[in-house]
């Protein structure tokens, strides 16, 4: 049984599309791009490039194919983290997505403590809002968890979206709630090989990154 901190709760955060864009408004009435809209930027050439070699089509199909798949992983642990995962839950998930919950499952059962499951946050300083995975303790330190899936293996230098994702996430916990992310984890569920992956970073690596991207989405988009 997992314990759920209380006094961390998320805010609520209504989204709109501005031009295309997903931007979230505060509780101030600002309009903040998602941190996915921001971290986008990384891979937006590579993809335009990816479709194209694909063709549209079949790059719709497996972006699908991938949306579905990371939707029904991630319903699976949020169902685990939240305590209320039965067996019959389990009986009815597809194979796939029973193995893939199974690879991970030795990984997430070492969280600690729970500050936020699915929470809505936001950060003036660097002017971004999202919806993180998780906020745990692991190995003995608070932390920012990230699920994910993938078809294949991930090397780091091709998933640095993700580190920068999660460091802003941790720069919204600590200035929200006033406690320090210590490291960001990053648990991979992989279909071909059904070996999970384990990526540990500080925030601290990826802050001025970070800053750096937004402030090319700011001279990009004028937000």
């Amino acid at each position: 049984m997992f314990n759920h901190k209380e006094g961390y709760e998320s805010v609520s955060l209504p989204t709109e599309t501005i031009n295309g864009k997903r931007y979230y408004t505060t509780p101030e009435g600002k309009h903040y791009p998602s941190v996915t809209t921001v971290t986008g930027m990384l891979n937006a050439k590579w993809i335009k490039k990816w479709r194209k070699a694909v063709g549209e089509e079949k790059a719709n199909k497996i972006s699908r194919k991938a949306a579905v798949r990371g939707t029904r992983y991630h319903q699976l642990q949020e169902d685990f983290l939240n305590n209320v995962l039965t067996e019959e839950r389990l009986k009815s998930a597809t194979p796939l997505d029973l193995m893939m919950f199974n690879q991970t499952k030795h990984v997430t059962s070492k969280l600690g403590d729970i500050y936020m499951l699915e929470g809505s946050m936001y950060s003036n300083e660097i002017e971004m809002a999202g919806r993180v995975d998780c906020i745990a303790e692991f190995q003995n330190k608070l932390s920012v968890i990230d699920f994910k899936t993938s078809t294949k293996h991930k090397t780091p230098s091709k998933i640095k979206n993700y580190f920068l994702q999660e460091t802003a996430y941790a720069t919204m916990f600590e200035e929200m709630y006033g406690e320090k992310i210590e490291q960001l984890v990053t648990i991979v569920a992989v279909e071909e090989t059904g070996q999970a992956q384990l990526f540990i970073e500080t925030p601290e690596q990826w802050v001025e990154q970070l800053k750096e991207l937004r402030a090319q989405y700011r001279a990009e988009y004028g937000m």
